[in-house]
């Protein structure tokens, strides 16, 4: 491991992103807890300052309807796993037409209010950047161009994620069972104090 700042993986991520001709998907996989959300902002402003456009898409703006992701009850682990995200959707909307000519759906689905957005289709320009953020995706067959993954030792992921969300654990438990994110990934990092982050270097 790489001991380093969250500004320095956010410039090593970035430096990958620029080393990348056209238009390039990047993929932030992690825990609520550990805030792929953050990790995945802090590289819009430096891009935009290299001269590349940035995208910022959500996961969580792509669930699958309530009847659905919900049908074995609120706190089922194994459909908070494999039912959750609209992967086909996800891939169909955004992932796949963005690289072909720039064009994506910014939103699919209002959690909140249990039904589709209604939003229209947008373009990006040749070399645009889309960063894409959420839980649990990587294993999923999305083609992407750099997936980064943090991680954290099971305790400061219970920790982190608190009571309210600890019924989620044992998803994650699968997640690294099953799929292996760390293998997965091509950048990974360490999120257990996120004052001070490190890159797994393999």
């Amino acid at each position: 491991m790489r001991p380093t700042t969250p500004t320095g993986v956010a410039e090593h991520v970035v430096a990958l992103v620029l080393a990348h001709p056209g238009r390039c998907r990047v993929l932030v996989d992690g825990a609520a807890a550990l805030r792929p959300d953050a990790l995945a902002d802090a590289f819009v402003d430096p891009l935009r300052t290299a001269g590349r456009a940035v995208v910022r898409v959500h996961a969580d703006d792509f669930l699958r309807p309530a009847s659905l992701r919900l049908e074995h009850g609120r706190q089922d682990p194994d459909a908070y796993l494999e039912d959750r995200i609209d992967a086909r959707a996800l891939a169909r909307e955004v992932l796949d037409p963005f690289v072909v000519d720039g064009t994506y759906l910014p939103t699919l689905w209002d959690a909140a209010r249990d039904r589709a957005t209604r939003a229209e289709r947008l373009r990006a320009p040749e070399g645009a950047v889309l960063v894409l953020d959420g839980e649990l995706l990587l294993g999923r067959w999305f083609d992407v161009d750099l997936s980064v993954h943090l991680t954290a030792r099971p305790a400061t992921l219970a920790r982190r994620s608190g009571a309210e969300r600890a019924w989620q654990l044992p998803a994650f438990a699968r997640y690294e069972d099953e799929v292996a994110p760390q293998d997965v990934a091509d950048v990974v990092v360490r999120a257990d104090d996120p004052r001070h982050p490190a890159l797994v270097v393999r």
